[in-house]
């Protein structure tokens, strides 16, 4: 008998102690966050032990390291085509683009884990995939440091905003100046995700509000989003939160001293930022932001609560979402006039019930002058003014095609990375269309994100026959991504390509002229054209300063003329009617 037990002991062995699965923050003192390294380790130990859960390499970043992707799927599929084909919503949740805002970091692994132990949380995942970007600026993530984040209530330590050259990632999807930001593109136009939320923490105003939050700016997503959006979702968030005691406030953007002076202003958010570029697929964006002056634990709590509370919602509204992803997809494919610039209607406002701190004066102990100072034992509720219509200030008439010469490279990849659909030109064609020249822009006088913008950009569009080469792009917009190929390649957008620098060589003009040699051309071209020196008189006598500068007659007369360059001030993007 002895010798049995001892066999039986020697082969079961001893029982090992049950997983800890507690993330680095439940492990910890409530004020500090998980590293990149510990973070990805947790996933994998998750991969590792449940069929439901895999974490993968899905691009590079700056720093080196790859970027990971970590998809909650209780099928064990986790293709992104196969699961949208099964009629899947995908809820896509992105954290750390700024890494010393890291609750969604801590929250999601939390959520991760708990979707697929707990029974009652797995049945929202009957209709719904979950895929996070655990950390997406791996980059700053690895830059931890305790101080550059001066005005935040902790975590003890935290990676810093910029990524490895510099970049705030949050304005480079447009761009995309980063191996972040390309890895990014590719993943998005694979998932085509329904939801899209992006995790932050606030800068700003003090308030009672544990979290705010930026949705999708109403007028600038399709209608049928946007009615859902309004009448079904952001109701179900808003009241949720309630529930849980996370009272919710649209993000806190004012003009005012305090955010009950003026009321708030809705967050305008072009394609340079996150949502902003999700918006031109017709997926609905959120921005969580936590408010940086509240404890860190609660903050990772408001985070979870809410992200749990979207994806209930989104099983329970599956077939209403998909219902209107499908008409704005149907509705966007006929569309014929888009959007380029927007503007805040200051004759449009609601009213919203706000849980603020009286603002009050009292003197700086640096410059002795009156300084702001938020009084917390002053709590107010109020009714304030919320602005949040904006109306365009720039359409444009869908054309059928783009054509872009494969001499602009760097446009070329940044389409083919955001799922833009190409076809080259067999052979060099001449091809009809709409050209624009570029008659006024202004350009910021300091960098910005590595680029000197363009802004208030004017066009005079000219009906040409242009040649283009073998391998040219023609680029038609019957396709998905027609409304991101609007916005980026009419250069009158706010995020245009163009906006943004990448057509700066067609500014510079390459040739140029001797006053002394063609002061002899221009006189005799005025003979030949008297109409041409009716036009100059006429503009001397209109223009005083035109007409005391003999140079700047000189040169307007070299414009008129066909010695002046085709190419100078000309798009090279032809617009196919």
């Amino acid at each position: 008998m002895l010798a049995l037990l001892l066999s039986s002991f020697l082969l079961t062995g001893p029982a090992l102690p049950p997983t800890d699965w507690r993330t680095p923050f439940e492990k910890g003192n409530g004020n500090t966050t998980t590293t990149h390294a510990e973070c990805i380790s947790y996933y994998q130990q998750l991969d590792a032990a449940y069929p439901e859960i895999q974490l993968r390499e899905v691009g590079s970043t700056d720093s080196g390291r790859p970027l990971h992707e970590v998809v909650v799927s209780l099928d064990g599929d986790f293709e992104p085509a196969s699961l949208r084909g099964k009629g899947k919503r995908v809820v896509f949740i992105q954290n750390g683009i700024h890494p010393g805002e890291p609750e969604g970091i801590d929250a999601s692994m939390m959520l991760a884990r708990d979707y697929v132990q707990k029974k009652e949380l797995r049945r929202q995942l009957a209709d719904v995939v979950l895929v996070f970007i655990p950390i997406y600026n791996v980059d700053g993530s690895l830059n931890r440091n305790s101080t550059t984040r001066t005005n935040q209530n902790g975590p003890e330590s935290y990676g810093f905003r910029g990524n490895a050259r510099n970049l705030d990632l949050n304005r480079d999807y447009i761009k995309q100046d980063s191996r972040n930001a390309r890895s990014f593109a590719q993943l998005f136009q694979r998932w085509q995700p329904d939801i899209y939320v992006d995790t932050h923490t606030s800068n700003g105003a003090d308030y009672q509000y544990t979290m705010t939050l930026i949705a999708t700016q109403k007028d600038k997503l399709h209608p049928a989003l946007s009615q859902y959006l309004q009448q079904k979702l952001l109701p179900s968030l808003y009241g949720g939160m309630d529930q849980k005691k996370w009272y919710l406030t649209p993000y806190v953007d004012f003009e005012g001293r305090t955010p009950d002076a003026r009321g708030l202003v809705g967050f305008l958010e072009t394609p340079r930022y996150s949502t902003g570029y999700t918006t031109l697929f017709n997926t609905i964006g959120f921005v969580t932001e936590t408010h940086m002056l509240k404890a860190y634990t609660p903050r990772v709590k408001a985070t979870y609560d809410f992200l749990d509370l979207l994806i209930k919602t989104v099983h329970q509204d599956a077939a209403a979402i998909a219902q209107a992803r499908a008409t704005a997809a149907e509705q966007t494919r006929a569309q014929q006039q888009f959007a380029l610039g927007w503007r805040l209607d200051t004759t449009q406002a609601e009213r919203f019930t706000f849980r603020g701190f009286e603002g009050k004066t009292k003197p700086s102990e640096v410059s002795g002058r009156p300084r702001l100072s938020y009084d917390r034992k002053a709590p107010y509720t109020k009714s304030i003014l919320y602005y949040n219509t904006f109306r365009p200030t720039v359409t444009v008439q869908r054309p059928r095609a783009y054509v872009v010469p494969q001499a602009w490279g760097e446009v070329v990849d940044r389409l083919g990375l955001s799922g833009v659909q190409l076809r080259q030109l067999p052979a060099d064609t001449t091809i009809s269309g709409e050209v624009y020249y570029i008659q006024d822009y202004k350009t910021s006088p300091r960098p910005y994100e590595g680029h000197y913008l363009h802004s208030q950009v004017q066009v005079r569009p000219v009906r040409q026959s242009l040649a283009f080469l073998r391998g040219d792009y023609v680029v038609t917009l019957s396709q998905p991504a027609a409304r991101y190929l609007i916005e980026t390649l009419e250069p009158q957008a706010t995020d245009s390509f163009f906006a943004w620098g990448f057509f700066d060589s067609i500014l510079q003009q390459k040739e140029h002229f001797s006053d002394y040699v063609f002061e002899d051309i221009a006189a005799n071209l005025l003979r030949q054209k008297p109409e041409l020196r009716a036009q100059l008189e006429a503009k001397k006598k209109a223009e005083p300063a035109f007409a005391a500068s003999a140079q700047a007659q000189l040169d307007w007369v070299y414009r008129q003329s066909e010695h002046y360059e085709p190419s100078h001030l000309r798009y090279p993007v032809l617009r196919v009617l």
